[in-house]
């Protein structure tokens, strides 16, 4: 009989309620992010939920950082980034996916997996000691390609959040994707070198942060740490800066971006004009919101990464 996993639930909890406290999560996203943290965070694999942890804090810190600036830029701007359960598993539930399946065929013996019917087939049981989840040689790589979707979600989504939300505090216009003309900051699609090197920096921490904590918690992880140090570093920047360039060039195309010519803003999704208010598209169809975006740029940067890697 395992033990319950207490520190998950602790965790989970506290990273919840504080996220409601400082309202970087409103009531939807505080009970989506315990569910979601609580169950990552309760692999067997604590590196998994590790590079949950360091994502939502920087992200959540990114946000945060310079909101006077881009309340200024940014019509219907949240303050502190007050993020929906919608928002949450648009930016994790391909790396959530990942954590349950490889807990489910990986540790179908330990709490909460073992309370779950078996439905795939099961894998070699999880031994710190003696395997490392990053070896192509587990079930074919089926271990190896699940982490990789999780790094690839989580390099993908804080690469793309820090170019964002510190890539519009650059003093230099942004110029849009699709046509590398100037735009105003805050458009979707608008790339700048600050933000892109935000990107690639967001990315490389996330490589980082998985390298630290396998090496660190795997016996078999440590001993080729010299082998799978590249590997992550290159695939976590990689999905950083690419996944950020997908997102925008999604933001560009299917995105709408309006702009309030009055207020010298742009408008978010959810901004309503003002009566009389001039208003002009910049880019971008009316086909996709800004969570819908995320969504697909980060889920198929984290499948590209574990197809590739």
């Amino acid at each position: 009989m395992t033990t319950f996993p207490v520190i998950p639930l602790v965790l989970a909890t506290a990273l919840s309620v504080n996220g409601v406290l400082s309202r970087k999560l409103s009531p939807s996203g505080a009970a989506t992010a315990f569910v979601v943290g609580f169950l990552v965070m309760a692999t067997p694999v604590r590196a998994i939920g590790a590079t949950l942890i360091s994502f939502y804090l920087l992200a959540s810190r990114a946000t945060k950082y310079g909101k006077k600036r881009k309340a200024q830029l940014e019509e219907g701007f949240q303050d502190a980034g007050y993020r929906t359960g919608w928002q949450v598993l648009c930016n994790s539930i391909a790396a959530f996916t990942a954590a349950v399946v490889w807990s489910v065929t990986f540790a179908p013996n330990v709490l909460p997996w073992s309370l779950l019917p078996s439905v795939l087939p099961q894998g070699p049981l999880y031994d710190s000691e003696g395997w490392c989840p990053l070896s192509a040689n587990i079930s074919n790589g089926l271990s190896r390609a699940l982490l990789f979707i999780v790094l690839g979600q989580f390099a993908c989504c804080l690469g793309d959040t820090l170019a964002s939300e510190l890539g519009i505090l650059s003093t230099s216009p942004p110029i849009l994707i699709t046509t590398l003309k100037p735009v105003p900051p805050g458009t979707n699609g608008a790339i700048s070198v600050g933000g892109t090197l935000a990107s690639i920096a967001g990315g490389c921490v996330v490589g980082l942060t998985l390298f630290a904590s396998l090496v660190i918690e795997n016996g078999a992880c440590r001993a080729d740490w010299m082998g799978i140090l590249p590997s992550l570093i290159l695939w976590g920047t990689a999905a950083g800066v690419l996944g950020s360039m997908l997102d925008s060039f999604l933001g560009a195309t299917v995105q709408r971006t309006r702009y309030s010519v009055d207020s010298k803003r742009v408008l978010q999704d959810a901004s309503v004009p003002r009566d009389k208010e001039s208003i002009k598209v910049i880019s971008g169809l009316n086909v996709l919101t800004n969570n819908q975006v995320n969504l697909i740029s980060s889920t198929a940067t984290a499948v590209v990464v574990a197809l590739l890697a």
